[in-house]
């Protein structure tokens, strides 16, 4: 049966949720030895600092309690990750435990026989932690591929210290407000919203957002179901985006800006005080805070949703994010399934809210969050009506490409918001 690839993440029930080795695929992904023993192979997107160490920790503690077990740990840039795991995954040389986001990108892999079945793996203890809500994310024709880590909404962090420096003393709650503060940043010679296009998804971050204001939750819904964007909002969402762009509020030279490796990306720029703003997701304090020069959490970091817009159909707090989760691959053994488990009790889920500076999605760990940022993020979301899906998580890989190209082709000057529409109109036809 196809799977179902319409998903979208109430907040009515997430309240209170929130070097390629030698090793890997099916040549040795989770063999068994003559003595019993069980190796298995793990690809995550931590590459540096607290969240490599975490996993490498996590990983020994596992392997510490479960002798005879060994995972092969590969670090892989996030940017990078999407694109070699399909190539794993179609050559059936799949890593045993893989990042997963779910939607329609999971719905993909669950559809291509790809992924393990968790919905009787997942111990009682583990789903009275983490409740219903976060499984939401990787749930297919009603069966659990994934486990949900971290719940990662999104909205715009930003520098106080510099608008204070620009005289802003409110933020912005609508979109000529946004305007305004942009303005006022460009009088005190200060780079508004740093950007980090060269990724092509934060640049389309913005069009999601706009189209979470313009649109309906029942609108999105059903789009994902029937791939059908004739809606008019869809085709306002870029206008509103082409007008904003207008008012020239990105940082110079955003369009070959990348996202989050470096000082000179959209996150370092922010970390550094180089930008006052940025579009992203609850991951982002961690981000930002490797990038600062102490390699610190920023100061004065703050953070607000994303504004609304004159006559948007949207409810009114609604927030766009996703869940971030793994998975395991169809070929893995048994253990694979025990170390998700092992991964989400309260002092690993503990750890990793610390490690990664964001949200877990066990309610249990939620106290250890003490970030004012993270704090405002998960006030709102647990406030929020609903919360839907990043569009190309949602929509699945297909159409998530040819809107995330189509957005950047619009600021780059060389498509229109008509143009990003019939991208991905053309782009579910061929589904």
């Amino acid at each position: 049966m196809k799977a179902k690839k319409a998903l979208a993440v109430s907040a009515a029930v997430l309240v209170g949720a929130v070097g390629l080795t030698a090793c890997g695929g099916s040549d040795d992904s989770g063999s068994g030895g003559g003595d019993g023993s069980t190796a298995m192979t793990f690809w995550h997107n931590s590459t540096t600092g607290d969240g490599k160490a975490f996993w490498e920790d996590t990983v020994a503690a596992f392997e510490e309690a479960n002798p005879g077990v060994t995972i092969s740990i590969q670090a892989i840039q996030n940017e990078d990750m999407d694109g070699k795991l399909q190539t794993a995954l179609n050559s059936g040389d799949a890593p045993d435990i893989f990042l997963a986001r779910g939607g329609g990108k999971l719905a993909d892999v669950v559809e291509a026989g790809q992924a393990m079945d968790l919905t009787d793996l997942i111990t009682d203890d583990t789903k009275a932690a983490l409740g219903d809500a976060p499984f939401s994310a990787f749930t297919i024709d009603g069966s659990v591929y994934g486990m949900p880590m971290s719940v990662l909404p999104g909205g715009i962090y930003y520098s106080k210290d510099l608008f204070a420096q620009a005289g802003i003393t409110e933020t912005p709650t609508t979109v000529d407000e946004l305007e305004d503060a942009v303005q006022k940043l460009k009088d005190a010679s200060i780079q508004p919203i740093a950007l980090g296009a060269k990724d092509a998804w934060p640049a389309a971050h913005w069009y999601y957002f706009f189209a979470l204001r313009e649109c309906s939750q029942d609108t999105m819904d059903e789009a994902a179901a029937s791939k059908d964007f004739s809606a008019d909002c869809w085709l306002k969402a870029g206008e509103d985006l082409e007008a904003f762009a207008g008012t020239e509020p990105f940082n110079e030279g955003y369009l070959t800006t990348s996202a989050q490796q470096g000082a000179g990306s959209s996150a370092g720029l922010l970390a550094n005080h180089q930008a006052a703003m940025e579009l992203m997701g609850a991951w982002d304090p961690g981000v930002i805070a490797s990038l600062t020069p102490d390699q610190q959490p920023l100061a004065d970091l703050g953070w607000f949703p994303f504004p609304a817009v004159d006559g948007g159909e949207g409810g009114d707090g609604a927030m766009m994010g996703g869940v971030d989760g793994f998975s395991c691959s169809a070929e893995a053994p048994p253990e694979c399934a025990d170390f998700l488990n092992f991964a989400v009790q309260q002092e690993y889920q503990e750890k990793y809210a610390t490690a990664f500076q964001t949200l877990p999605a066990s309610k249990d760990a939620q106290s250890v969050v003490t970030d004012p940022a993270l704090l405002d993020v998960l006030a709102a979301y647990n406030e929020a009506p609903y919360v839907q899906l990043w569009l190309d998580t949602l929509y699945g890989a297909n159409v998530g490409n040819a809107l995330n190209t189509g957005v950047v082709n619009m600021l780059a000057g060389s498509g229109t918001p008509d143009d990003i529409v019939s991208a991905v109109a053309g782009a579910a036809a061929k589904e």
